[in-house]
């Protein structure tokens, strides 16, 4: 077990007093058998009014009323968690799916549906033809070696480039462009799972080193950052994640705060303020993981 505290800052500044509508905010961890909050607390400016709230993938969502006018809006949550990590050995994939294709099974294949169902249809075709690299049809092979190979296949040939624009590249854009941040990584890990039949899911929250940490209080971790990847079910094993910006196949370093069909529902702070739109000046997100 490991204990550790995540900082999250999110700031907004404008370039005079704007009045702000009800906001979206996702920054509460997803708890489980891996991750129980052991504190939790939220430091908001302007003064606000906070509802929480259950979406349909049960994620924790804050709804902040605003109760102030103001040049900035600042929103901080200091989470202390403790983590237990899964051995990957444990993830043991049922015996009528350790080999691919497969079907899932009916009682499952119901809830599954929306998760195979592709974000970017128009992209299938695009999709499919760069997969021959990794799979033809008729081809038997082993499931855990596909998805692997995938993962690694994203990790090798694309670059990182950072982006601050709001959203995600289409799948043909990353595909073309040759370069992405770790949202399109995740979206083309998921949207390749899909074509090929799997069950996939997006994921946002946090990523950490843990190499880092050190003796003392309050030791700072290094790679504190918001993050995201992806899932795909595996019968027998689960909601497997997978991290193509990384190359890995591990919850290691990883904490999940949102858990979607599409990356659009991921948003960490989501809203409006009335003004001119001119008024915005700019934002800046801070995350400081420590022990």
């Amino acid at each position: 077990m490991k204990r550790i505290r995540i900082i999250h800052t999110t700031e907004y500044f404008y370039n005079q007093p704007v009045t702000f509508n009800p906001h979206r905010a996702l920054m509460r961890p997803r708890e489980g058998h891996d991750v129980h909050i052991v504190r939790g607390a939220v430091d908001i400016a302007p003064k606000a009014t906070v509802r929480w709230l259950r979406d349909i993938y049960d994620n924790a969502i804050a709804i902040v009323a605003f109760e102030d006018a103001s040049d900035t809006l600042r929103i901080a949550s200091e989470v202390d968690v403790d983590l237990y990590y899964d051995d990957p050995i444990e993830w043991r994939i049922a015996p009528y799916a350790r080999s691919f294709p497969f079907q899932y099974e009916p009682a499952e294949h119901i809830d599954l549906m929306i998760y195979r169902l592709p974000s970017y249809p128009y992209d299938g075709t695009t999709l499919l033809t760069w997969l021959r690299e990794l799979y033809g049809p008729g081809q038997v092979i082993d499931t855990f070696d596909l998805l692997n190979n995938l993962n690694t296949h994203i990790y090798r040939s694309f670059k990182y480039d950072s982006r601050d624009a709001f959203g995600v590249q289409l799948p043909n854009d990353t595909l073309r462009l040759g370069s992405g941040t770790c949202r399109d990584f995740a979206v083309l890990m998921m949207e390749a799972a899909r074509t090929l039949g799997f069950a996939a899911r997006f994921v946002s929250g946090y990523l950490y080193d843990d190499s880092k940490i050190g003796g003392g209080e309050e030791t700072v971790i290094g790679g504190g950052v918001t993050h995201a990847w992806a899932q795909i079910y595996l019968p027998g094993a689960g909601w497997v994640p997978f991290d193509p910006t990384n190359g890995i196949i591990s919850d290691r370093n990883l904490i999940r705060v949102a858990v979607t069909r599409d990356p659009s529902q991921a948003v960490p702070l989501k809203g409006s303020f009335t003004g001119k739109p001119d008024d915005f000046l700019g934002m800046d997100v801070k995350v400081e993981i420590r022990t």
